[in-house]
């Protein structure tokens, strides 16, 4: 059996480089050459021992680009050499959900990084239907921001977000950053991002934003002030911190909407005004992963530079430095993504 290089993530907070087998494919799959992983929310959750623990040893890492290594006997979607990216999301394919793009509620889903093993190695296998050749025209470091990208297309779509709306990001990271151009692009006015890092505020207003608060207390007095009194018509938690969601139900309008993005730990809540909600034809709904639509278009607004890409692609470490990267991150943050280097 061939081998790889691979980081597997052994036991919370530590990784161990070692030398696996080459995963498998069978006639419908494809097996990637990786060239750039990208260090994802989910990744640093999984590595802090708050998520996906029980699934441990993994090599996670789901937001990569690389190359065909070889293909299935059945396969003729793609074909080995091709520059791809793909999307993570395993589902039956055949199912109700999976036929309505949801393929997250399939009952058989898995994803590449965290149900089963994925990029953070030299190589990784998944079906060929679910990878999307790339121009070559794109840079590795661009191409590996896909998935990312294609996770607040998804939020967009989900929450409608259209020609000028006035939407409140919470959080001014990685997916923040991302919302708020999303925003820009969809044609959202005024856009406000609310974070407690003065400098992630800033860079939002850099990519996009219109106005930028990092002091809590001061940040329903501001969009009040922007949308003639009325609140939001959208709200965006991308933090994944029940305050924030109780909070964003008191920064929409009448009619408004909240976009359930980040992720809390298992069982949290935030208590919803139901007379109010009612009465008032509030809504909620949740979004967490793009798939299939989502990828195409994530990769085609990458390739066509509509996303500000420049503190995405800055920070990069080789395989073998994994553990540091991670550990770094909360020390670096101007660098809004971080790369591992595989080839």
């Amino acid at each position: 059996m061939q081998k790889m290089q691979a980081a597997v993530l052994v036991a919370p907070r530590q990784f161990a480089l070692r030398e696996v087998d080459l995963p498998a494919i069978g006639p419908e799959d494809a097996l990637i050459r990786v060239a750039r992983t990208g260090i994802c929310g989910t990744d640093v959750h999984m590595f802090n021992g708050h998520y996906a623990a029980d699934r441990l040893p993994l090599i996670p890492g789901h937001e990569f680009c690389g190359t065909v290594a070889a293909v299935g006997a059945n396969v003729t979607s793609v074909a080995p050499g091709a520059r791809v990216v793909a999307d993570i999301n395993i589902g039956c394919g055949t199912c109700y959900w999976c036929r309505r793009n949801e393929v997250l509620n399939c009952p058989t889903m898995t994803q590449v990084g965290i149900g089963r093993d994925g990029a953070f190695a030299e190589y990784v296998a998944l079906p060929a239907r679910l990878v999307i050749e790339a121009s070559q025209d794109v840079p590795d470091a661009v191409l590996a921001l896909t998935e990312p990208v294609a996770c607040v297309v998804r939020a967009a779509r989900k929450a409608r977000a259209g020609f000028g709306q006035s939407v409140v990001v919470f959080g001014a990271g990685p997916v923040g950053n991302l919302h708020v151009q999303m925003m820009r692009l969809v044609g959202a006015a005024p856009i406000i991002v609310a974070d407690l890092s003065e400098d992630r505020c800033r860079m939002a207003l850099a990519a996009g934003a219109d106005a930028a608060v990092s002091d809590p207390a001061a940040l329903k007095a501001q969009v009040l002030a922007m949308t003639g009194g009325r609140g939001a018509d959208l709200v965006i938690e991308s933090v994944g911190n029940a305050h924030l969601y109780a909070q964003a139900f008191e920064l929409i309008r009448k009619g408004g909407h909240v976009a359930f993005f980040g992720l809390t730990g298992p069982g949290e809540a935030v208590p919803v005004n139901i007379l109010r909600t009612v009465l008032e034809e509030t809504s909620l709904k949740g979004s967490v992963a793009g798939m299939g639509e989502d990828m195409q278009d994530a990769l085609t607004l990458l390739a066509h530079g509509r996303f500000q890409t420049g503190a995405f692609t800055g920070a990069s470490f080789p395989l073998d430095r994994i553990q540091e990267a991670f550990e770094s991150l909360s020390s670096r943050p101007a660098d809004l993504k971080t790369q591992i280097l595989l080839a």
